[in-house]
């Protein structure tokens, strides 16, 4: 049975440095690389994606490693679907209704 203490969130957070136009493209790619597996914007260098377990998790940092430009900083946290629960959130000074899990599970 899957719970709310199994199921895992991983949040990629990042600052690359773009003053550079080689800086830029690789940081964009690095980006895109995110949204190509799965990941969703949280805010621009904060990126979200729901796993199954810490196994799945575990796959996807070598993923994001391997794809990590040579220089700039990447943290990849990891937090239960039921911490995730409690995240708060704001849109200027309104509060946002919390967001709902996933339905079903992506199968590739």
């Amino acid at each position: 049975m899957l719970s709310g203490y199994r199921l895992m969130w991983m949040i990629v957070l990042f600052d690359l440095p773009v003053g550079t136009k080689k800086e830029r493209r690789l940081a964009t790619k690095f980006r895109q690389f995110l949204l190509d597996q799965g990941f969703e914007m949280s805010q621009f260098s904060v990126y979200l994606r729901f796993c199954a377990g810490k196994e799945q998790a575990e796959a996807y940092t070598k993923k994001v490693e391997q794809a990590v430009p040579s220089s700039g900083k990447v943290h990849i946290v990891y937090i239960t679907d039921k911490q995730y629960e409690n995240i708060v959130s704001f849109d200027g000074r309104t509060k946002e209704p919390p967001r709902k899990n996933p339905e079903q599970y992506v199968l590739f």
